[in-house]
């Protein structure tokens, strides 16, 4: 081989590997990732504050703010697009979460720990669905078509990891800290600071692992103009789509009990039995709400995936919508009855958990059947900002209105929004056919 032929060897084999990376290297590992700072923006300061002394009330309304990155994500989602890389985003936001992370450790036995926690978190969340918009982008530019149909699953199983992991293990580490230390701001500064570890190693070994496909790369040179023509004529089309009135109202009224819901169901759990909760230690949460309660939500998802796949979404609205109210009941009775038994109580929420993750595949399906079109993926980001529209401004009462009922007649009041999300169900225009497998198997 000549010295040209070993130069044209090497180079290629540079370029191979760029491009080429097994995504069993880099997939699991990423979208793991994207999880995590998720879950621990939504759920894992909900539980820290309530152990660490704050009340329902500002729990729910100030940690309900930290949604905000993902409703107002698809206004700078086309800067991620435009400006340096996937990579670079991807690689820089993991380096940012873990800085905030371990700013949150070091906050945590400060006086003024919740104002200044809460500023560190949503720099955090902000992070987050940054790095949300660059992972999801870059897994579209770094596979062909049959390996983004083939991973899939995969990328949906780690994330689904990702919350076992930090509604469930993370939680159960904490718990078992406050017993070892006896501190609880010591117990939950060590936690973060693992947390803030595991992102470092994230950006270390993304930083070489990941892929450099040739279609990932920098547009700055577009005309700023232009660009942001472009951005308002897509961001305008959505609203002049067909039905755009009652399909907004679908989005924010869906999961209207469950937004409320999810910010009271840990302090409930949390809470004493004099107060009206169940009086569960830290590491029971973490197991039945982070652990069984997260099994079961995928269980719940996967089965209403393949139920909308046979009969199409039309056909599963009317079940899905039921499936995502009446399994509320389990917390009417779990605060109305406070059973002692763990297993009863593991049952009750894995119920409520499976109904939700099945009844919100029709909330899925619904978004990518309205956003379908010529700027879909544009469309489909502003839905899911609805979607967290609809989880932020219901989540942020939910507290005030706890305290005022009590936890008995709060869950009583959540059964009682199901009317307004039931309400608009008859009125959606749903394709007979959209949801089937065959259909799917054709749509663009």
């Amino acid at each position: 081989m000549t010295g040209r032929d070993l130069s044209l060897h090497n180079t290629n084999t540079k370029q191979y590997m760029k491009t080429n990376k097994s995504p069993w290297s880099w997939i699991p590992t990423l979208y793991f990732a994207e999880g995590i700072p998720y879950v621990v923006a939504m759920t894992v300061a909900v539980i820290m504050y309530k152990r660490l002394g704050i009340s329902n009330t500002d729990i729910a309304l100030y940690t309900s703010w930290l949604y905000l990155p993902w409703v107002i994500k698809p206004f700078w989602s086309p800067f991620v697009d435009i400006i340096k890389t996937k990579r670079w985003w991807i690689v820089t936001m993991q380096l940012l979460i873990g800085a905030g992370l371990a700013g949150v450790a070091f906050l945590i036995p400060m006086p003024f720990f919740f104002q200044a926690t809460l500023a560190v978190f949503w720099l955090i969340a902000f992070s987050s669905a940054t790095h949300d918009i660059a992972a999801d982008g870059f897994y579209m530019l770094a596979l062909d078509s049959s390996e983004q149909s083939f991973f899939v699953g995969i990328r949906s199983t780690f994330y689904r990891l990702a919350m076992i992991s930090g509604q469930g293990l993370l939680i159960i580490l904490a718990g078992a800290l406050e017993h070892y230390t006896g501190n609880l701001r010591l117990a939950w500064s060590i936690t973060f600071f693992v947390l803030s570890g595991l992102f470092v190693l994230f950006f270390i070994y993304h930083r070489f692992a990941l892929p450099r496909p040739d279609a990932d790369s920098t547009k700055v040179g577009d005309n700023p103009k232009e660009i942001f023509r472009e951005f308002g004529l897509t961001f305008a089309s959505f609203f002049q789509k067909k039905g755009i009135g009652l399909a907004i109202m679908f989005m924010l009224l869906y999961r209207l009990g469950e937004a409320m819901l999810v910010k009271m169901a840990s302090p409930f759990l949390l809470d004493t039995r004099t107060v009206g909760g169940l009086g569960l230690s830290t590491e029971q949460v973490g197991l039945v709400y982070g652990t069984v309660g997260i099994i079961a939500l995928t269980l719940g998802g996967i089965t209403g995936g393949i139920a909308a796949s046979r009969k199409g979404l039309k056909y599963w609205i009317w079940p899905m919508a039921l499936s995502i109210t009446l399994p509320h009941l389990a917390y009417v009775y779990l605060s109305w009855a406070l059973p002692t038994s763990f297993i009863l109580i593991n049952i009750a929420v894995a119920i409520e958990q499976f109904g939700y993750g099945f009844g919100f595949t029709a909330y899925m399906l619904y978004m990518i059947y309205f956003a379908d079109g010529e700027h879909k993926t544009a469309h489909y980001a502003i839905c899911t900002g609805f979607m967290a529209l609809g989880m932020m401004l219901p989540g942020m009462i939910a507290g005030w209105l706890q305290d005022v009922f009590g936890y008995q007649h709060f869950f009583v009041w959540i059964m009682i929004c199901a009317i307004p999300t039931l309400a608009v169900i008859p009125f959606l225009k749903i394709d007979k056919s959209y949801g089937k497998k065959d259909h799917l198997n054709t749509a663009p």
